[in-house]
C-alpha cells in the first residue's frame, strides 16, 4: 500500500526554520516525483516545492524561492523540506504527495490533480 506519513511542523517565530519530513512506503519514493504543496482555509492549495525522480530537478515557487528546499533521502526513502527565513504569509498545512502515475519521469509539476497519493498534513504556524 502506497502510503505518505509526514513529521514536523509546529510553531516557529518569523526569521526561523523548520523542517518537514515525509516518509513513503509500500514504495520506491526516489523514482517517483514528490511534490510539496500549502493550504489555507478558504484558498486553494498552492503548489510551493517539487522534486523528479532520482532528484536530477527541483523547482521551487516564487513564494519559497530561496528559502525552502527540498530533498530525498533514498536510504530512508523519505523526503524533506527545509524551510528557512520563515513568514508569517507562510503559515499553513503543508502536504507532501506522489506523482504515481509517472515512473521515472523528471517532469515537475505544481498541479495537485497530478498528484496521487497524498501526506495527512502538517500544520506550520508562523508568529511575527
Amino acid at each position: 500500500e502506497v502510503q505518505l506519513v509526514q513529521s514536523g511542523g509546529g510553531l516557529v517565530q518569523a526569521g526561523g526554520s523548520l523542517r518537514l519530513s515525509c516518509a513513503a512506503s509500500g514504495f520506491t519514493s526516489d523514482d517517483y516525483a514528490i511534490g510539496w504543496f500549502r493550504q489555507v482555509p478558504g484558498k486553494e492549495r498552492e503548489g510551493v516545492s517539487c522534486i523528479s525522480s532520482n532528484a536530477d530537478s527541483t523547482y521551487n515557487a516564487d513564494s519559497v524561492k530561496d528559502r525552502f528546499t527540498t530533498s530525498r533521502d533514498n536510504d530512508k526513502n523519505c523526503l524533506y523540506l527545509q524551510m528557512n527565513s520563515l513568514k508569517p504569509e507562510d503559515t499553513a498545512v503543508y502536504y507532501c504527495a506522489t506523482d504515481y502515475q509517472d515512473y521515472r519521469s523528471t517532469y515537475l509539476s505544481t498541479k495537485e490533480d497530478e498528484y496521487d497519493y497524498w501526506g495527512q498534513g502538517t500544520q506550520v504556524t508562523v508568529s511575527s
